[in-house]
């Protein structure tokens, strides 16, 4: 029977993501993959929320590598995570639910950590 480890949320001001991207040179890559990096302010914003979300939902005290939760899309447009290095070993006992919406000027993001 599964049961739900953690739940987290984060919002982003795009705009002001954008600033902070701009003002902070290799803060896209240390927190992006390559992949993700090619993607709009808005996506890239989103997928900072998600990140964010869900070292809420691990209550993660200890900074984890960025790199190693890569957020890729399905045919159908749903976000989900692919976990590489130290997070997929930590999370191999784990299913991760993912949801993000950019509009307005704001992105969003919600992550369920559910033990398998």
């Amino acid at each position: 029977m599964s049961s739900i480890f953690g739940i987290g949320i984060d919002v982003v001001d795009i705009a002001r993501f954008k600033e902070s991207l701009d003002r902070t040179p290799g803060m896209s890559a240390r927190v992006f993959t390559p992949a993700e990096a090619s993607k709009p302010i808005a996506s890239l914003a989103a997928r900072f929320a998600a990140k964010e979300a869900l070292a809420k939902a691990l209550n993660a005290k200890a900074a984890f590598n960025w790199q190693h939760a890569e957020i890729k899309s399905e045919e159908t447009g749903k976000p989900y995570f692919e976990f590489t290095g130290e997070m997929a070993t930590r999370l191999k006992e784990f299913t991760v639910h993912l949801t993000l919406s950019h509009d307005a000027g704001i992105a969003s993001a919600m992550v369920i950590v559910e033990n398998k």
